[in-house]
């Protein structure tokens, strides 16, 4: 008999499950707070069951493993990168960002991203697969069990298109707030989307209240298009569309993404088309000075730059915010750390993650 992912199944699943097994419900409910409101990351941790229980637990499940295999500190202590190694031996990164108001951790949604925009190292090596609901939640908790603070922000904005894993996403949302396990706010989620226009319209019927976050990182689809293979297929009238209905349906403001890219969509004039764009809009525009990798060309706007397109989007009466730096000195964008890590291995430098 195959043995089930335990901790990707919810608490209404996982009592059902315990009860098939000949045991009371309230078994199940001491489950699943071990698995995610003290994050144990295997059976015999479950100190208030009977060994007998553990044993039948072992014959029946396993605990999806996440295992940090490489941790990156930025010299202020603000930013921590982490690679962890999954069962299957695929890696993944998560980002650990400290802020005065919190610990927000970036986690990934996807081994690798079949979204192909061009300023991003996540895409680099193509989509391998798709990262299981327990997996995305194995990086939040391996996180505070190591650092011993609790997350009180999560973004799903590293490697991968979130909707592309959309079933997967909604049941980690649902999971993350449950009041049986983490228990954190949907409104301190964010979800990261490229612009996937049906998941858009799909996910507002959820009637999630995290905030969603658009990487739009262009005024119009000619730009848009050089930077994001996405468009040829979704123009931004059309996500624009998607948008307001979503703003309709929760209520919630919606986000966008501009990666700044020298010479390419930084000038004032794009600026002010994104002003026209957005004017009237009830949203919220997150500037973000894009981060360099070898395999790309672009580079990141002048200070400037940034500073002026900001001012410019203001006079609209646009909210926006210039993205802080974090963690640059140890390649904390979106899949650097996985694609150095990947070229050692290409290279021979084979580890066995889980040896024992």
């Amino acid at each position: 008999m195959e043995k089930i992912d335990i901790k990707s199944l919810n608490y209404q699943e996982l009592l059902a499950k315990i009860e098939e097994l000949g045991e009371k419900s309230f078994r199940g409910k001491q489950i699943y707070e071990w698995l995610h409101q003290k994050a144990v990351m295997n059976f015999d941790e479950m100190t208030n069951l009977s060994k007998a229980l553990r044993e039948k637990l072992k014959e029946n499940f396993y605990i999806a493993q996440t295992q940090i295999i490489e941790k990156l500190e930025s010299k202020d202590g603000c930013t921590t990168k982490f690679l962890f190694g999954l069962q299957d031996g695929s890696v993944i990164e998560s980002v650990l960002m400290k802020y005065k108001h919190g610990n927000s951790v970036c986690i990934s949604s996807q081994v690798g991203c079949r979204m192909g925009c061009n300023f991003c190292a996540s895409t680099l090596g193509g989509l391998e697969r798709n990262l299981s609901v327990s997996e995305m939640l194995g990086q939040i908790y391996a996180i505070q069990n190591m650092k011993g603070e609790r997350v009180s922000n999560v973004v799903v904005m590293g490697t991968g298109e979130p909707l592309d894993n959309y079933d997967n996403l909604v049941k980690f949302i649902r999971m993350l707030t449950d009041e049986y396990g983490y228990n954190i706010s949907q409104r301190n989620i964010t979800v990261s989307t490229c612009g996937l226009v049906e998941k858009i319209y799909k996910l507002a019927q959820e009637k999630l209240q995290i905030t969603l976050a658009i990487s739009l990182h262009a005024p119009n689809d000619e730009v848009r298009k050089t930077l994001m293979p996405v468009a040829n297929k979704y123009s931004i009238a059309e996500i624009m569309d998607a948008c307001k209905e979503y703003y309709e349906i929760t209520g919630r403001r919606i986000s966008f993404e501009y990666s700044l890219v020298k010479d390419v969509n930084d000038s004032k004039e794009y600026a002010e088309e994104l002003g026209n764009l957005l004017w009237r809009k009830n949203c919220h525009v997150n500037l973000i000075p894009v981060n360099p990798i070898e395999e790309r060309n672009y580079r990141d706007s002048d200070t400037s730059f940034i500073k002026n397109f900001k001012l410019t989007l203001e006079r609209f009466g646009i909210n926006v915010t210039i993205r802080r730096e974090m963690g640059r000195d140890i390649d904390a964008a979106c899949g650097q750390l996985r694609k150095r890590y990947m070229d050692k291995m290409e290279e021979g430098e084979h580890e066995d993650i889980f040896h024992n």
